[in-house]
């Protein structure tokens, strides 16, 4: 078993204990040692060998055997023993936004409710309210919860279904005779969840890949096995979480891959409309041909597909069936912004509020990763559960950022704040201690149950503030945890048009935050985006390309994202802002 692995095991064991009533102390035990497993550096295996797993804090003689078993033999008959004990209803629960394990013992407990059927339908005849602890509003809280899972279903994030999809598909692609081999669907156009992974391969000999697709070391369920199409149930580890998703293989000549690919990708609305065009033309287009009158017509490419029918390649990103067709057909399609045209980034944390390392080991970090600036954007007082700065350590971190910029050559740290949005629209800070920073990120952390028009207003009112200068996460949401908060968005577009702010593209893999939707229609506003990864650790910084990938969505170039610009122009732009103008 591979680190990520056994920590995801310890986790569970954590969480199963918590719904049996354990203490506290015990189950902390091993959601602790959870975190510690998967945050070692080495190999597992040889840290057994050596015998110096043990000398880790929190690796007691108890979890040393657990942990040995489990690495050693792939098993652990305690947790398969508490598996059999908890309901898997209960487990389930505990994917409703807000509810944790006590919460959800008492109501199995007190009530028997060990399915979300079962909750849904005790919270709707008013059962849960009388629970001691929890009233009308935790369980309306909870029924909306149930609710929104609904709406979510299986879908996981996008960055782990893409771990899982490129594990499988570059074994595949390893395999002799095969020409070419691409993820489709959902991950191909870059949409911020999963529901499955569909995988194309081209090759004149299926069945030895079909093979190997269904004895993949992934595997855990063979769901359907035939001559050119498989399909499976996949699951992996990743950063401790059990990631498991359906997967279908398709395999096709080369011939056919382009047609397969275009098909496969998706979306449906967008194929609907190109073999709506195809017809129009005296076409037929389906996932193995575009034929005419006299014939198959040849195409290497997707590109050549789409030339037949008289229009540019469009980007897989762009496929939402939102106007991309109509622009193939009559303009240039937008070159979109790529990875490594992010020349640096302005939200970020260290220790000082709820980073994991120091400033300059961020900044070093950011360098490693190439770009010229790095901004550090920890929280303000009022998030005390962050350990927000206040104003003496605000000025105490200014006088670090110029010793820092005095001795590191190569990236340039710039003085910014994650500002709380107070409840009221005001600020976290006085206006001097503002005026001081090289930039302020206003973000919105608590008061989440406000109103749309209160909400708004609040956001509104924070954006008309002169020293602010983009809006940081800014609906809020967790994807398939927390909806955002109900928002106006259109009128926050508005409002940051009008006062001259930008938008924050959040890359956090759970936030991703500006929508893509929401992009699209901040771009037609003018208002420039920026793409943050809300780093609390180094390799936070790496969650770029996610953001970049929501801004491919909403069809955004180089000149339209903020942080394409180098550090001279950047703090150019920042300095006329402070100025006003």
């Amino acid at each position: 078993m591979t680190k990520d692995e056994v920590a995801a095991i310890l986790d569970e064991i954590g969480t199963l204990l918590e719904l049996q009533g354990e203490n506290a102390f015990r189950t902390n035990a091993y959601h602790n040692a959870a975190r510690t497993v998967s945050q070692l550096e080495g190999d597992l295996k040889e840290m057994i060998a050596a015998k110096t797993l043990g000398d880790v804090r929190g690796i007691g003689e108890a979890m040393l055997d657990k942990i040995t078993t489990l690495v050693t033999t792939g098993r652990l008959k305690y947790v398969e023993d508490l598996r059999a004990a908890v309901p898997p209803g209960l487990v389930e629960m505990l994917r409703i936004p807000g509810l944790g394990p006590k919460k959800a013992k008492a109501m199995h407990d007190q009530l028997g409710i060990d399915t979300i059927d079962k909750l849904r339908a005790a919270c709707e005849v008013g059962e849960v309210a009388k629970l001691k602890g929890f009233g009308a509003k935790t369980q309306d809280k909870i029924l909306e919860g149930v609710r929104f899972l609904g709406t979510v279903g299986n879908r996981v994030r996008a960055d782990l279904a893409r771990t899982l999809g490129t594990a499988v598909l570059e074994r595949l692609k390893a395999l002799p005779g095969v020409t070419r081999a691409e993820l489709c669907g959902s991950l191909r156009r870059g949409r911020e969840t999963a529901k499955d992974i569909d995988i194309l391969v081209s090759s004149a000999d299926a069945k030895p890949i079909m093979e190997a697709f269904v004895t993949a070391p992934e595997v855990m369920q063979v769901t359907g096995h035939g001559p050119t199409k498989s399909s499976i149930v996949a699951t992996t580890t990743v950063g401790g979480t059990k990631v498991v998703l359906n997967a279908d293989l398709r395999v096709v000549t080369d011939e056919q891959f382009p047609f397969a690919l275009l098909y496969l990708t998706g979306s449906k609305d967008h194929n609907v409309r190109l073999r709506q065009r195809a017809i129009d033309r005296g076409y037929s287009l389906n996932e193995y041909a575009l034929t005419g009158d006299d014939g198959p017509v040849p195409c290497k490419t997707e590109e050549d597909v789409y030339a037949a029918l008289g229009l540019k390649w469009v980007p897989p990103e762009m496929r939402e069936d939102t106007g991309e067709i109509d622009l193939a057909a009559t303009g240039p399609i937008p070159v979109l912004v790529e990875p490594g045209e992010i020349r640096g980034v302005f939200h970020n944390h260290t220790t000082e509020s709820d980073g994991s390392v120091s400033l300059e080991t961020m900044a070093k970090a950011a360098k490693t990763l190439g770009y010229e600036y790095f901004g550090v954007g920890d929280h303000s007082q009022s998030l005390t559960v962050a350990n927000g700065l206040t104003p003496d350590r605000v000025r105490a971190q200014w006088a670090e950022i110029d010793a820092l910029n005095k001795k590191l050559k190569g990236v340039r740290i710039l003085k910014g704040t994650e500002c709380d949005i107070l409840a009221d629209g005001s600020l976290d800070f006085d206006d001097d201690l503002l005026a001081g920073f090289d930039y302020v990120v206003a973000s919105v952390h608590s008061h989440f149950g406000l109103s749309e028009d209160e909400q708004t207003e609040r956001i509104c009112k924070a954006l008309s503030h002169p020293s602010v200068t983009m809006l940081g996460h800014p609906t809020g949401r967790l994807l398939l945890r927390r909806e955002g908060y109900k928002l106006n968005m259109e009128k926050v577009l508005q409002a940051a048009a009008k006062y001259g702010k930008m938008i924050e593209i959040n890359a956090q893999p759970d936030r991703l935050d500006l929508d893509w939707t929401h992009v699209k229609r901040a771009k037609a506003l003018g208002i420039p985006l920026v793409i943050n990864p809300d780093a609390h650790s180094p390799e936070d910084l790496e969650y770029v390309p996610l953001g970049v990938t929501v801004a491919r969505r909403g069809w955004l170039t180089k000149a339209d994202v903020f942080n394409t610009r180098g550090v001279a122009e950047v703090m150019k732009e920042l300095e006329r802002r402070k100025r006003g103008k």
